[in-house]
């Protein structure tokens, strides 16, 4: 998909420059890095700012993703309040940081970051799927920063019933061999593993598999998935770094337990697909009564985030991915919107 470009806030975050209108597609801006800024624990993390205005939006990524994961909403956001996406460390064009990257790691980052790059708060805080872990982090430990928050189809773990989370971690934890001998393979500058392809699709290989919902993404130009299939094939600090992400989630889920805060009358959007862990509505759904219990029971896990603020809403999709934010952007918009509206700028 081809996007208005909406300038890059100029100053501290406008390294990158803009590309005049109609020379390229304006979510080239990914393909490239923006503002890298240091974290303060050697990490140092690439974002991109566009609009003006406060509260800022911060999105956060799912697993396996970075920045691009918000190009169709993000131009879109900044039409009303400025809005900052990044790549966590070690992924896109962020440098490797120190391991393992815990939630509350990742969360301290991108607050060391944000202040760096002279963006302070309040910000209206957006996670998607396992990205959801890390602005709550963030939330728990800087709650005075924190003017609201979306929650866009998050992983639910740490809030659902222990059976739940122990088949929900023993998954991921499933896919580290894989993910092991991927990164061995960049390592070792051998050919990626090629891996068989859910629900019919063609066989990819493992940078392809891993990042996103699948590389190449039809929402993106040709030039922007080749730099992305690019950078999966051959940095390393990425692998490393997201298999410290998935060896993380457990202990993650315990901390946001131990941690758990109120957002007091802070706005809270939770926004639910009815098909987490569902990249793509173009193949046959699973219809299995195994399948529908677990979409019940993700929603149902989702919905006890309401009880974080006395403004909470849950929202449901009507038909979308996990990846709401291609499929059904408006919803996301318009849930930024409302918590920055109904935030007023502030941190009650």
């Amino acid at each position: 998909m081809k996007l208005r470009l909406i300038p890059v806030i100029l100053g501290v975050m406008s390294c990158m420059g803009a590309a005049r209108a109609g020379d390229e597609p304006s979510d080239m801006m990914y393909s490239r890095p923006g503002q890298v800024v240091a974290a303060g624990d050697g990490a140092r993390l690439n974002f991109y700012c566009l609009g003006t205005g406060s509260p800022t939006v911060v999105l956060e990524s799912g697993w396996g993703d970075w920045a691009p994961a918000w190009s169709v909403v993000q131009p879109r956001m900044a039409q009303f309040t400025r809005v900052c996406s990044y790549d966590r460390a070690g992924s896109g064009f962020s440098d490797h940081g120190p391991l393992p990257l815990t939630s509350e790691r990742i969360a301290e980052e991108l607050h060391g970051a944000l202040h760096a790059a002279g963006i302070p708060g309040p910000y209206v805080l957006v996670g998607s799927a396992y990205g959801g872990d890390d602005i709550r982090a963030f939330a728990d430990l800087h709650m005075d920063e924190v003017a609201g928050m979306v929650l866009v189809d998050a992983d639910a773990s740490d809030v659902a019933t222990a059976a739940m989370r122990r088949e929900d971690d023993q998954g991921g934890l499933g896919f580290l061999p894989d993910l092991r001998a991927c990164r061995d393979a960049v390592a070792s500058g051998k050919p990626l593993p090629v891996l068989p392809s859910a629900h019919g699709r063609p066989s990819t290989t493992c940078a392809q598999q891993y990042f996103y919902r699948g590389l190449p993404e039809a929402e993106w130009s040709p030039g922007l998935n080749a730099k992305l299939i690019e950078i999966a094939q051959s940095k390393l600090a990425m692998w490393d770094a997201v298999i410290s992400e998935m060896q993380s989630m457990p202990a993650d889920e315990i901390w946001l337990q131990k941690h758990r805060r109120s957002f007091g009358a802070r706005p809270i959007r939770v926004l639910t697909s009815g098909n987490h862990a569902v990249g793509h509505l173009d193949t046959q759904r699973p219809t299995s009564l195994k399948h529908l219990k677990y979409e019940y029971d993700v929603a149902l896990a989702q919905a006890r985030w309401l009880t974080l603020s006395s403004n909470a809403r849950q929202v449901f999709t009507s038909h979308s991915s996990e990846y709401i934010q291609f499929d059904e952007p408006d919803v996301v918009v318009d849930a930024v919107r409302e918590v920055c509206v109904q935030s007023g700028g502030h941190g009650p």
